[in-house]
């Protein structure tokens, strides 16, 4: 991973006498880092960004030119508590992104796990929660509380309304706007977002054998094809695939969708 042609603390940066840096961390000019504010060893913050505490900031992270880091959130009912983001290692968060810290009627944290790409103008709200791996691609907008599954792909210029789930390994096609709960594994595009089977392609990269793929596309039957609700489409999927583990994140997914799921 290339470097920037400074390193360590350049002094054209802020860096407030509290914070909190690992080694070999890297602070662009015109940059600022608060109080309250953790970053991991090798962590590169690039020109014009701005993190504000409480905020923890993992291992080997890239934040690009003009990201807004843990400000407090655009909630009304926000008071100025001391709410928190976290973010995990290996993450990529490109140019112009910002991401709030969360607010105490939820958990009180926003956090971003690890091996995320985050593209230009992404927003993340107070208390979301993104897994490991995704791919938020540009304009992508998370409403508050919204929870995001590893390796969930959102297409540039998705909106999630708040509360909703996005079920691990699933994909939004660009553009889409998401009002209800997208399960584990399925492909959705819309406005509003509508399903549009099993990320076959997606899940054929990540090694998913033929035979899981098989029982998947199955469920998606289960599901979506044959009129149930969904308790009866997890009371069928349990029964169905005991023997199948790969079928548990999306009967959780199920269980979890308090707003429904997209139909």
């Amino acid at each position: 991973m290339a470097t920037s042609d400074w390193s360590g603390i350049h002094p054209q940066a802020i860096v407030d006498p509290s914070a909190k840096l690992g080694d070999n961390v890297t602070v662009g000019p015109w940059s600022y880092i608060g109080p309250g504010v953790e970053i991991g060893d090798g962590t590169e913050i690039l020109s014009h960004v701005v993190v504000k505490g409480p905020t923890v900031i993992g291992r080997n992270n890239r934040i690009f030119q003009f990201s807004s880091i843990g400000e407090e959130c655009q909630d009304k009912k926000y008071a100025g508590e001391p709410t928190t983001l976290t973010i995990g290692d290996n993450n990529v968060i490109r140019e112009n992104c910002t991401i709030h810290r969360g607010t105490i009627q939820d958990r009180g944290e926003t956090r971003i796990g690890s091996g995320n790409l985050l593209m230009a103008y992404v927003h993340v709200a107070h208390d979301c929660v993104v897994g490991d791996n995704t791919i938020l691609a540009n304009c992508a907008t998370l409403a508050g509380h919204v929870n995001v599954g590893d390796f969930a792909i959102l297409g540039g210029g998705t909106m999630v309304h708040q509360f909703c789930n996005i079920g691990p390994h699933s994909m939004a096609a660009g553009g889409s706007i998401v009002l209800k709960d997208i399960p584990a594994y399925v492909m959705a595009s819309g406005q509003s977002a509508q399903p549009h089977g099993m990320n076959v392609e997606g899940l054929k990269r990540r090694g998913f054998s033929k035979e899981v793929l098989l029982s998947l596309r199955r469920a998606y039957k289960v599901i979506y094809r044959q009129g149930l609700t969904t308790e009866q489409a997890v009371e069928e999927l349990t029964s169905a695939y005991r023997d199948v583990p790969e079928i548990n994140p999306l009967i959780d997914s199920l269980r979890g969708a308090h707003r429904g799921i997209i139909r």
